[in-house]
This record gives C-alpha cells, structure tokens and sequence, in this order.
C-alpha cells in the first residue's frame, strides 16, 4: 500500500498536572494550528580546517527543540475553562526556577506511541477583534532528551 499523509487536525497535546497525586494528563483544546521545530536552539560548533580543501565542517553540540501551540480560548457551557489551557496559564507559567519544567506529551491519533518531553513553557498572547474569538497559544521548550511511551491500551484512537 502506497504511504498516505495524515491530516494535521489529527495530533494530540497534553500536559501533565504536576500536583495530581496519580499521573494525570490535560488535554489542551481548541487549537487550530501547532508547529514543531527540531532545530531550535540547536549549536554546532565549526571544524573546518585547512585539510578540508574549502570545503566547511561542522559538528552539532547541542539539539534543542520547540513545539508552539494555538488555537481558541476555550470555556465550555458550564464556564470552567479547558483544562490544559487553564493548568499552563494558572499553574505552570508561574513557576521558576527548577519548578519551572513539566512534561509534555504528544502523538497523532493513529499513532499508538507519545513522545514525551521535559519542557519549559512561554505563554502566548491573547487577542482579538469584534467579530473574532479571543486567540490563545502556548511555546514548549524541550529541555532534555525526548523519550516515549505506549498509548494506554496500545491503541489508537
């Protein structure tokens, strides 16, 4: 069978809340885009020498990597707010220091594995117009090495 490519709608983001006594993932909802950059803060370090005849060299030094998230401030009917939404604006952003990592996790729906990283958190902004919906987003900086972990039940959903 020829390889399909997935709908982006179709990944999943959740943060982990760190004071729960039990693991405990929040889904973060309403989002309209992400974007994931494996590059970001990533440092090489120049090795190119006289014997490497014009040509340049390097070596990497340091991987870094950024997931940003957006999407729609999100309430549901009953007017408690989404909770991955409400745990980054009200608990994690205002951490510091070694308080300030949490994890993160995601995955495509079809796929049966999340990847998990240690990460710090930048709020984004909030905005809006008259005839708009207020926005919301989010910046997770991996801090680490990433690692992975079964979907529980080993399927998809």
């Amino acid at each position: 069978m020829a390889s399909r490519p997935i709908d982006a709608r179709g990944w999943i983001f959740e943060v982990r809340d760190a004071e729960a006594t039990t693991e405990t993932w929040l889904p973060i909802g309403l989002l309209t885009s992400w974007n994931r950059n494996e590059s970001e803060n990533e440092e090489t370090a120049d090795t190119t020498t006289n014997d490497s005849e014009g040509y340049y060299s390097q070596d990497v030094m340091q991987r870094g990597a950024i997931i940003e998230v957006e999407g729609l401030y999100a309430q549901v009917t009953s007017g408690t707010p989404d909770p991955g939404q409400a745990y980054i604006d009200n608990e994690w952003a205002y951490r510091l220091g070694a308080d300030s990592q949490n994890e993160i996790r995601w995955r495509h729906k079809t796929q049966s594995v999340w990847v998990i990283w240690d990460a710090t958190v930048t709020p984004g902004e909030q905005s809006g117009g008259t005839n708009d919906k207020t926005s919301w987003g989010a910046t997770f900086t991996r801090c680490g090495k990433p690692r992975t972990a079964p979907v529980a039940g080993g399927g998809t959903t």
